[in-house]
């Protein structure tokens, strides 16, 4: 009878322990997708520079404003 109660015992030690890691986890993911989607709200407000071609090189260079 010890021995169950030894194995209840270490089963609910790897729960806690499971579950401490799963919040862990689960709180810096969040953190990593809030961070991915302010960078998305940032590189969505910054205006689209058009480009043009140079003809002499080929090269595409953002469109000189006249």
């Amino acid at each position: 009878m010890p021995q169950v109660l030894l194995l209840i015992a270490a089963g609910a030690g790897l729960v806690l322990a499971g579950r401490r890691w799963y919040l862990r986890e689960r709180a810096r993911i969040a953190a990593d997708l809030r961070a991915a989607e302010e960078a998305l709200a940032r590189r969505d407000a910054r205006p689209v520079e058009r480009l043009e071609r140079d003809p002499l090189t080929g090269i595409y260079r953002p469109k000189q404003l006249h």
